[in-house]
């Protein structure tokens, strides 16, 4: 008999839930976007993100347990919830509902690494992926290089100094009044533009550091003393145009150092960029390894690579506590 893994994530503002079986089959999914709230605020508000979750999260679960005619008791092996990092309160709702559920069911509940979720997204809908591996993690949160071997040891190579790359997109598309999230109309934009303006490429020659607030900032600049409006569909495309040969240097270097890997493993939000997507399947084409990019439905939170996720740590036993934590390293689990 089929069993599923009910996953729950809940780490900033969408609410996601999902059921996934062993072999990263999606049986269904329920996901209750913040957007309009964020875009009214300008951005995601804690306060405001948790107490939606706590409307959002009950519902979800009952519509996709209804959408998918399963059998709690018998077709459920596990609930799996993302306890970190993330916002805290946001965090506590979905540990705290998969928790009470676990309870109501007899089910095990594992405690997943917000970040080891990503990893596992390109897993999703039967992908294979070949260790080892080099890892890009670009979302709204974070943004890593990392390395991963055959017995799912990670080492981290280098990361973000200051912002995410997520949040320089969202950053930079709310100084051009673009509605949030702000990164797929940059992205839209930019393919409309030339990169015809000058921007820093910061940490570009210094290891595999990343850097975003410098760029950030020079946009803001470019914008505040500019005489007349700025033509945004070429700000958009000097400004993805410095992104992907930032990541795409960084991803050489990385590539360099670590000789043997096999595959590169791109995800998180941003990777559902085309540009992105385009840069390392010329990479990976050039070097001849394997690209492993999860569907673009699977790059952004969601349910369903919390779930993906529960399968490979009960594989190695690792049946984590769920406490909800803000922070949390990429190396653990």
């Amino acid at each position: 008999m089929k069993k599923y893994i009910l996953g729950i994530e809940t780490s900033c503002d969408d609410t996601s839930v999902a059921l996934v079986d062993s072999n990263g089959f999606v049986k269904g999914i329920q996901t209750t976007s913040q957007d309009v709230l964020n875009d009214k605020y300008g951005g995601v508000y804690p306060e405001f993100a948790s107490r939606a979750h706590v409307v959002n999260i009950i519902p979800a679960i009952d519509k996709l347990i209804l959408d998918a005619k399963i059998n709690v008791e018998k077709d459920i092996e596990a609930i799996a919830v993302t306890r970190g990092p993330g916002l805290i309160g946001s965090l506590i709702i979905g540990v705290h509902t998969a928790k009470t559920l676990g309870l109501a069911w007899s089910k095990k509940v594992i405690g997943i690494n917000h970040l080891r979720g990503h990893l596992a997204s390109a897993a999703l809908g039967g992908n294979q992926i070949v260790y080892p591996a080099i890892i890009l993690l670009v979302s709204g949160g974070h943004t890593f290089i990392a390395y991963m071997d055959e017995n799912g040891e990670i080492d981290l190579l280098g990361e973000t100094r200051d912002d995410s790359l997520g949040e320089a997109y969202d950053k930079v598309g709310r100084m051009l009044d673009l509605k949030f999230p702000a990164g797929p109309k940059i992205d839209q934009l930019a393919l409309l533009g030339k990169p015809n303006i000058k921007l820093p490429l910061p940490l570009i020659n210094e290891g595999l550091e990343f850097s975003f607030s410098g760029l950030k900032s020079s946009v803001a600049r470019l914008i505040e003393k500019s005489d007349t409006p700025i033509n945004k569909e070429d700000l958009c495309a000097s400004f993805v145009d410095v992104i992907v040969k930032i990541l795409e240097k960084k991803l050489l270097l990385a590539l360099k150092n670590k000789p043997e890997t096999k595959s590169l493993i791109l995800v998180g939000g941003v990777a559902a960029s085309k540009q992105i997507r385009a840069m390392a399947e010329n990479i990976t084409n050039a070097k001849k390894i394997e690209l492993s990019l999860p569907p673009i439905k699977w790059a952004t939170d969601n349910g369903a690579m919390i779930a993906m996720a529960g399968w490979d740590y009960l594989s190695k036993g690792k049946i984590q506590d769920s406490k909800p934590i803000a922070r949390i390293s990429l190396e653990e689990y």
